[in-house]
């Protein structure tokens, strides 16, 4: 008995953490005027007002249109990428491969800030400063180490009798990728993919570096630069509403692929 209330206690505690700032967010989001700095956990006056003066102070659903297309075209061709490489890395035998693979995660581990004059040179000097294609690229740094070490450890975990046949069938290592492997691959590349997109969603400094029109800007640092109508307003109404638009997206990402999800964080964790 003692131990089924301490198990939920601490799955409360867990939900509340999880949950309560998202619930905070919506109610403040509700607020309008003086209501928040009033008591109360629900709105006296509901509206949503906050939610149309996010659209109507700034483009920003311009900003959410380009976290969405940089996002998914970052995750698209990390993907294609990492799926390469990690076939090279996990299933062809070449000198220093362990070193190669242990160099791609060491690169996942430098923060951004200390390569962050670099990738300015680099992007101003290729002329994709303030575009979506320069965020992109330097979105790249971020997922592209990370998702080509889960992908190589996937991969590991499929027979090799699989790829065996297929090249006594004549296949080519395109093939195989494509025919063999990517069929078994798709849990492991929605997970993959998924928390690829997160990082390229957050993302905050690289944009705010590399952007400097509020049409080129994401969202995250379209909802940092929000400000109040005058000098004495605080915008915490507007902040939460559109911290909380851009949540939505993330949910339904996980509720949609809920079942992949699952099923490629857990591949290779019980071996038949």
């Amino acid at each position: 008995m003692i131990r089924r209330l301490g198990l939920a206690l601490v799955v409360a505690l867990i939900v509340a953490v999880a949950v309560g700032p998202l619930l905070y967010a919506i109610l403040t989001s509700l607020e309008g005027g003086g209501g928040l700095f009033t008591a109360g956990l629900w709105p006296d006056e509901p509206t949503l007002a906050n939610y149309a003066a996010v659209f109507a102070d700034q483009p920003f659903g311009r900003n959410i249109l380009n976290s969405i297309v940089v996002a998914g075209g970052v995750v698209a061709v990390s993907l294609l990428l990492s799926l390469t490489a990690a076939y090279a890395l996990a299933r062809v035998a070449f000198r220093g491969r362990g070193l190669l693979l242990g160099t791609v995660l060491c690169v996942s581990m430098f923060p951004q800030v200390a390569v962050l004059s670099g990738m300015f040179l680099l992007i101003r000097s290729l002329g994709l400063y303030n575009s979506l294609a320069g965020l992109g690229l330097s979105y790249l740094m971020l997922t592209l180490p990370f998702t080509v070490w889960m992908l190589t450890t996937f991969l590991r975990q499929l027979p090799k009798e699989l790829e065996e046949a297929a090249i006594l069938d004549g296949a080519g290592p395109l093939t195989i990728i494509g025919r063999v492997f990517l069929p078994l691959l798709w849990p492991a590349l929605v997970s993959t993919g998924l928390l690829a997109f997160v990082v390229a969603w957050n993302e905050f400094l690289f944009a705010l570096t590399f952007t400097l029109t509020a049409e080129t800007r994401t969202v995250p640092v379209a909802i940092a630069l929000i400000s109040g109508a005058s000098q004495h307003e605080l915008p915490w109404g507007r902040i939460m509403a559109a911290s909380v638009i851009v949540t939505v997206p993330m949910v339904l990402l996980v509720l949609v692929f809920q079942r992949w999800i699952v099923s490629g964080l857990t591949a290779g964790a019980v071996k038949g």
